[in-house]
């Protein structure tokens, strides 16, 4: 299993730099199931963000992309089940990927609940109350 940074996963789906973009492929395509890449969360939730934020891709694109990611046998992305928890509560609501795992995170290790300042957030998930 190989470890990938962000901007690793990144030009696998953004050709912007074409010579980072072609290597993303190579080593991607060179995976297997028994020689996996290995996407840890905070790559998966930079990954989503920075797809969002700096290359504008739609909501749905990246919410596709992240559960495509999940789906793949030659990628293993660290706490999986979470992150497919929180990507279905995503694509149900308009709560942000991170806002989501944190708080399934959060109960799956054992808060009781999560404070927040966010309205949104305290409203729409479960275990999240607003700090006032």
């Amino acid at each position: 299993m190989i470890g990938v940074d962000t901007n690793v996963l990144l030009r696998l789906y953004v050709a912007d730099d074409d010579k980072q973009h072609q290597a993303a492929v190579a080593f991607f395509s060179e995976r297997t199931e028994n020689d996996p890449a290995y996407i840890c969360l905070i790559v998966l939730i930079e990954f989503v963000w920075s797809l969002r934020r700096t290359y504008k891709y739609p909501r749905d694109e990246v919410t596709a992309l992240a559960a495509r990611l999940l789906e793949a046998r030659d990628i293993y992305v660290e706490r999986a089940d979470l992150i497919a928890e929180a990507l279905d509560i995503t694509g149900k609501s308009r709560i942000g990927l991170a806002d989501a795992i944190i708080a399934i995170a959060n109960l799956a290790d054992g808060c009781t609940h999560t404070v927040t300042f966010d309205n949104k957030a305290a409203r729409e998930l479960n275990g999240v109350e607003l700090l006032t």
